[in-house]
């Protein structure tokens, strides 16, 4: 009897595999420019408030897609290099989107945003030097940065809604939850840096 995962997959001529946590991980992609777009829609179409609620259901869709394509990769053994590749860069993408978008409409504060968004992009290219030179492991995920997009993941979706939700006023708590996120933002990356820092003298300071 096949695996049932195996029959859920296939590969292009390219050899890039294609099966289903690669496609909701291009999901993910795929609805980051909804979740932003719903917000210029125009009144007459959807009101401020429906407008904040679909952005953020929107936004939570996509991100339970990094925790289900995650999940059904291992458990169908259809990880992949590719997928591996893809799945941060929908992250990341997904992220930036929205607190470009927040800082668009006044609900983020832009040095806070952008705090975030350069440790992402300068962590990425961390990672991806370390694993050609066959160390990834020494930047693998750490405890403080789960902790730290626990708190991202949490503050995004509050500040897209921007309203009470049964008492809670989620403009205030997003913007601490935000704030705490960049705060860890910053300590992770000096963590991940120094970790590295060895492995970069040694190359001599050339990342290239």
């Amino acid at each position: 009897m096949r695996d049932r995962g195996s029959c859920l997959s296939i590969k292009l001529k390219s050899d890039m595999p294609v099966n289903i946590p690669i496609l909701l991980t291009w999901l993910r992609v795929a609805l980051i420019p909804l979740m932003v777009g719903v917000l210029y829609l125009p009144d007459s179409w959807l009101g401020p408030f429906d407008k904040s609620l679909a952005s953020t259901l929107i936004f939570i869709v996509a991100a339970l897609t990094d925790w289900i394509d995650g999940f059904l990769a291992r458990r169908w053994n259809q990880t992949s290099a590719f997928g591996a590749f893809l799945d941060p860069v929908a992250d990341k993408l997904m992220v930036a989107g929205a607190l470009l978008v927040l800082i668009e409409f006044g609900r983020v504060n832009a040095v806070i945003a952008f705090i975030i968004i350069g440790r992402e992009i300068t962590i990425s290219a961390l990672r991806e030097w370390m694993a050609q030179i066959g160390a990834s492991k020494s930047v693998a995920v750490s405890s403080l940065g789960k902790i730290k997009t626990m708190a991202q993941m949490t503050a995004i979706p509050m500040l897209l809604y921007y309203d009470n939700f049964f008492g809670l006023d989620t403009r205030i708590w997003g913007q601490w939850l935000l704030l705490i996120a960049a705060v860890l933002t910053v300590w992770s990356m000096f963590y991940y840096l120094r970790k590295a820092w060895p492995l970069i003298k040694e190359s001599g300071g050339n990342l290239l």
